[in-house]
């Protein structure tokens, strides 16, 4: 199957699916290999932005989803999608940080790190399908974990949880406040030597050198 042939096949199956479809799927249907489906895939999201299209094609993890452009979202809710937004208060976003950055963490852990009871925002975050359950921790009790979803994914436009940005060192000070540390590059690590010291080594230097001779 030449490319461009391989091209609307792939472009039919991402309309008709209406979800992700994983590259297996699409080696499976149409007896390519992953490389050809990447190569092809990827050249149709150069032609969709080049030619300035409504459409575009995500990445989802190991998948692939054909979706309408995002910048063209405030135009197409008003019309097909009279659900209400999700609405997230400044503590669900604190608790999907939180999930996001430790998958597979309990609910008594994010309480731990938050402070706070969390019931309510995790029944909130699970409605909206931006977390799900992880699975229970082999620990006495047996609690819930909990991860993000693909829809997290979609929702803040990564196509995986490696995309996150790397989070700041931090330190506690004395009121258990977090204080931001600078993080330097390790080039710049390696500290002067004080000068007293640098002078007593050169005599020490000499010194030995004296003898020697």
């Amino acid at each position: 199957m030449n490319e461009d042939k391989l091209k609307g096949v792939i472009e039919s199956i991402l309309f008709a699916a209406g979800r992700e479809v994983k590259i297996s799927e699409l080696m499976s249907a149409l007896e390519a290999s992953s490389d050809e489906i990447i190569s092809a895939v990827n050249n149709l999201k150069e032609e969709y932005k080049e030619e300035g299209r409504g459409l575009e094609i995500i990445n989802v993890e190991d998948a692939y989803q054909l979706c309408t452009k995002k910048d063209n979202y405030e135009y197409i809710y008003p019309v097909f999608d009279k659900r209400s937004k999700p609405n997230l208060s400044t503590a669900a976003l604190e608790t999907l940080a939180i999930i996001a950055y430790n998958p597979r963490i309990t609910r008594a852990e994010i309480e731990t790190i938050r402070g706070v009871n969390s019931d309510g925002t995790l029944y909130k975050l699970l409605d909206y399908n931006l977390i799900e359950e992880a699975g229970k921790l082999d620990a006495p009790g047996k609690p819930m974990t909990y991860k993000t979803s693909k829809e997290f994914l979609k929702m803040f436009g990564i196509s995986s949880l490696n995309e996150l940005p790397a989070l700041p060192r931090y330190k506690l000070d004395e009121n258990r406040q977090i204080v931001i540390d600078e993080i330097l590059e390790e080039k710049d690590m390696e500290a002067p030597m004080p000068e007293r010291e640098s002078e007593e080594i050169e005599k020490q230097e000499t010194q030995e050198n004296d003898v020697q001779t």
